[in-house]
């Protein structure tokens, strides 16, 4: 007998059992409950020890051919009626006896512990046992596999094999758990399982850790960087290299455990629970002297487990890594080491810190095509290597507020995904009849049953076992699509992605939009009247930024606009946003009157912490976050107070802004435009003149609009710093406008209401020339430009035509004809004439 064996008085017959023994016995009692029997019985022990694959005892009869089926159709088959009962089952005598022989056997085989194979040999120690009886009646001698379990206790079976296989969920060799089993996982063995991705172009990050390890002191290494640079992946590239040996000779046999923090902190209620836990963690990682402790985000563990007098884990931890007795392997961000990790200055010195960087675009596509394979194999694809670069392209570009490799991973992934979705791969309608012909199977089996038909109960449990067989053989097949019959994820499936996350078009990352963008001009012509300079500054500066000439590091492009009020500035923006970024709400307007005070200024950024409305963001930055495609118009630019100016000079140079939480948000993707009406004088005196000349004043307007043009820039000079004015692509400077153009302005917004009253009324309206002659002379005003055309048109048409509509006058599918006649606006239709 086991000397170490010791009674304990206040202990229950329970205690003795293994954890997998006492699931073994709660398996039993679900049984009985299910099956409406009073007692639980050897028989519901046996069938649960079949249910339990991972128990020893399942092992063993599995080795002699007994299974669960056969158990369960033989225990239906000789079940007694008399047992069946109502509310919780009770242990019945046999069973009692049968533990305590389970028990017996335990003790003489020199174990602390009952097993479940323990647990078999008691419930076939009797051959009036109805689970001896059962094993007996499918022809199965019960003699020989108690035989066996004799042999195993003999030769001390338990010792070697039991133990270990328990001690993996709940055991040491002292019955004590264990601390890394439960809240760790074992980052060597998922490596030697095949489980971890391969790590591709952090050799250097990986020597540096494994230089850092090998040191007689200080030998914790700290990997900080930007969140998913692949901090965690160059620690599972050490376990890599742990699992095939290929390290130093000081780091052979070492295994990596990674900490789950929040399952070791989660379920301690009481004060005391948490350090306990950890204490037990450090003892253990102290005598198992082959273990690399490694905690992801490692400033969570200063404060954690904190209360009133309790010591947080990191005090807890500065000892034991201070005498050397732990070896640890940290990873956090910078952000977050400054903020927890540097202020614990007696911490921070136990640790040597290694800075991960965001690798270059090479290097991604490097790593993108080495976990390929993994990606492919997961979703059952096939990932074009042009889709692959694309990935790393695209995500570069657009996808600002993260890094690289992990939103380009992240691309891959969810384009692989929605590929297999779309094309419903996996998918096939012969499993779901199977798998209706196989419940239909079970409940024919469970009526034969009850009626006692057990020849056909034996019939539909075989077709039952052969039906499932074929939904695996099934199954297994779509896991294994052949390379050759896979759907490929292409680019066009990235670039979907990419429109779905940011909203830019897809059209411009396809880069199949060269030929809109070299018509450039001419569609905006036909929105924007009498800006032709104005227009082919921007597309020029479009093309350079879409030909890839352009520096990829600034926004696409950055001008100012000079002129008076009413001339298209802000139309020409609006004109940018459905044309270039392909939808209307792409402008963001920012009204410069509202910053003209130096303490408005941090609105643009956000307010400093501490001060009220930090937690909203920047008017600007926030904007640009959410939309970073997009026009950014800065109205009446020399209303800003002077330190807009330093913001606008960093976004027009590096293409990004800082806001007031260290975020860095990305201009790199819009088109920055300022407004003046700086000159506005010059402007009036101009646009009266060329509103009224001919044909023969023209060239002498033309030259005055050039002196103008000259003092308003001169005027620009005065106005801003040298270094703002150098960093725009261009000041332009918008021309009045005159006849001609207020004429053509007036026909574009008669054509829209044109276009408005047949889309929501199905009501056709024309317009008469002489109407367009009218509202063009007197719609136009020197200090307010064409924006009195549309005053004129809803005050003189659009009044009347809702009047008509309203009285029923005029009706859907009629045609109107709008007429400027006697000095009144006049609407005619074939029926009727109606005067204003």
């Amino acid at each position: 007998m086991n000397k170490n064996y010791n009674e304990n008085p206040n202990s229950t017959p329970f205690d003795r059992f293994s954890e997998n023994a006492k699931k073994v016995l709660a398996v039993a009692q679900n049984i009985s409950e299910k099956t409406g029997n009073q007692f639980i019985d050897t028989e519901q022990v046996l069938l649960a020890m079949l249910h339990e694959k991972i128990s020893l005892a399942n092992d063993i009869l599995a080795s002699f051919g007994v299974t669960y089926n056969d158990i369960e159709i033989a225990s239906n088959f000789f079940s007694n009626v008399d047992n069946f009962g109502n509310g919780r089952p009770e242990i019945s005598n046999d069973l009692k006896i049968a533990l305590q022989q389970s028990v017996v056997a335990a003790k003489q085989s020199g174990n602390f512990q009952v097993g479940s194979e323990h647990l078999l040999f008691g419930i076939l120690s009797d051959s009036r046992f109805s689970a001896y009886q059962l094993i007996r009646n499918i022809d199965i001698d019960p003699e020989k596999i108690k035989n066996q379990l004799k042999s195993m206790f003999q030769e001390g079976f338990k010792n070697s094999q039991e133990i270990a296989r328990e001690n993996e969920e709940n055991n040491q060799k002292n019955n004590k758990n264990s601390m890394l089993s439960k809240y760790a996982i074992d980052l060597t063995q998922e490596a030697l399982d095949g489980k971890l991705d391969p790590v591709i172009g952090r050799e250097k990050e990986v020597e540096r850790l494994i230089h850092i390890l090998s040191r007689r002191t200080k030998n914790n290494p700290v990997l900080i960087g930007d969140p998913g640079v692949g901090k965690t992946a160059i620690v599972e590239g050490l376990a890599q290299k742990l699992a095939k040996n290929d390290v130093p000779l000081k780091l052979k046999n070492k295994k990596i455990y990674s900490l789950d923090l929040g399952s070791m902190i989660a379920g301690t209620k009481f004060r005391g629970e948490f350090e306990d836990r950890l204490k037990k963690l450090i003892t253990e990682l102290e005598k198992k002297q082959d273990s690399i402790l490694f905690i992801d985000e490692i400033h969570t563990i200063i404060g954690a487990g904190a209360a009133e007098g309790a010591m947080d884990a990191s005090n807890m931890l500065k000892p034991a890594l201070s005498r050397g007795k732990i070896t640890c392997i940290g990873a956090t961000t910078m952000d977050e080491y400054r903020k927890n990790i540097e202020k614990d200055a007696a911490f921070e010195r136990r640790f040597q810190t290694i800075i991960v960087d965001e690798p270059s675009m090479e290097d991604t596509i490097n790593i993108l095509t080495g976990i390929a394979q993994n990606y492919e194999d997961f979703h059952q694809v096939i990932i074009e290597k042009n889709a692959v670069n694309l990935a790393a392209k695209l995500s570069h570009r657009y996808i600002s507020d993260r890094f690289l490799p992990d939103k380009a991973i992240d691309l891959i992934d969810e384009a692989a995904s929605a590929v297999v979705i779309k094309e419903k791969v996996g998918e096939d309608e012969s499993i779901k009849k199977l798998e209706t012909k196989l419940e239909n199977t079970i409940l024919g089996k469970n009526q034969a049953i009850t009626n006692q038909d057990f020849e056909l109960a034996a019939e539909l449990r075989d077709q039952e076992n052969f039906l499932k067989e074929e939904i695996e053989k099934i199954k297994l097949a779509k896991k294994e699509i052949p390379r050759e019959k896979r759907v490929l994820v292409k680019k066009e499936d990235i670039a979907q992605v990419v429109n779905r996350w940011t909203g830019i078009p897809i059209s411009k990352l396809m880069e199949d939009d060269k030929e809109k963008f070299s018509k450039l001009e001419d569609i905006l012509r036909k929105k924007i009247i009498g800006q032709d300079e104005a227009i082919q500054s921007i597309a020029q500066a479009i093309r350079r930024s879409r030909s890839g000439i352009a520096n990829p590091n600034r926004p696409i492009g950055s001008f100012i606009f000079l002129g008076p009020t009413g001339v298209g500035k802000t139309e020409l923006a609006k004109a940018l946003s459905s044309e270039i970024y392909e939808k209307n709400d792409a402008l963001i307007k920012i009204d410069m009157s509202e910053f003209m005070e130096k303490h408005n200024v941090s609105r643009l950024v956000g307010a400093p912490a501490g001060y009220v409305g930090y937690e909203d963001g920047g008017k600007l930055t926030e904007a640009v976050r959410r939309k970073p495609y997009s026009i950014i118009l800065f109205d009446e630019i020399e209303k800003a107070h002077p330190e807009v100016f330093n913001l606008l000079l960093q976004i027009m140079e590096d293409g990004y802004l800082t806001d007031a939480k260290g975020r860095k948000v990305d201009f790199r993707n819009t088109i920055i435009i300022l407004t003046s009406n700086i000159g506005v004088s010059e402007f009036t005196n101009i646009a009266t003149l060329g509103f009224k000349a001919d044909e023969k004043e023209s060239k002498t307007l033309k030259e005055k609009y050039n002196e103008m043009k000259s003092q308003v820039l001169e005027e620009i000079k005065k106005k801003f710093k040298p270094e703002f004015l150098n960093r725009l692509d261009k000041i332009i400077v918008f021309q009045p406008l005159g006849q001609e153009e207020i004429e053509k302005i007036t026909k574009i917004n008669l054509e829209e209401l044109s276009q408005r009253t047949k889309k929501e009324k199905d009501i056709n309206v024309k317009f008469s020339k002489k109407l367009v002659e009218w509202i063009s002379k007197n719609g136009f005003d020197a200090e307010y430009g064409a924006r009195p055309v549309r005053r004129l048109i809803e005050n003189e048409i659009e009044n009347l035509l809702a009047e008509k509509i309203i009285t029923g006058e005029i009706a859907e599918g009629d045609e109107v004809r709008v007429d400027f006649v006697g000095g009144k606006v006049v609407l005619g239709s074939k029926k009727e004439l109606v005067r204003k």
